[in-house]
């Protein structure tokens, strides 16, 4: 969670999965649970829409952080906020 204006406002940071789309770029976050009876840890993971700019230069396999925000089409709610790890090429 970040501050933002007195805001709690939700980030995750996940690899980046797709840029094909205009605009958009795809997110997988995975996250690590417990099992409530057997306690065995497991990973789960989501994907997530987010919006980006024209400007942004970011390739599949990044490590990017994204942000909670308005609505700004069916799927997407998140927006990029930085790259936290390019990919070698």
């Amino acid at each position: 969670m970040a501050i933002i204006g007195g805001k709690n406002i939700k980030e995750l940071v996940g690899t980046v999965v797709s840029t094909k789309m205009n605009k958009t770029l795809t997110v997988k976050v995975d996250t690590v649970k417990m099992h409530p009876l057997y306690k065995k840890r497991y990973i789960r993971s989501k994907k997530y829409y987010a919006h980006i700019d024209d400007n942004s230069n970011i390739s599949v396999g990044d490590v990017v952080k994204i942000r909670a925000y308005r609505p700004t089409s069916k799927l997407k709610r998140w927006i990029y906020v930085e790259t936290i790890k390019k990919v070698q090429k």
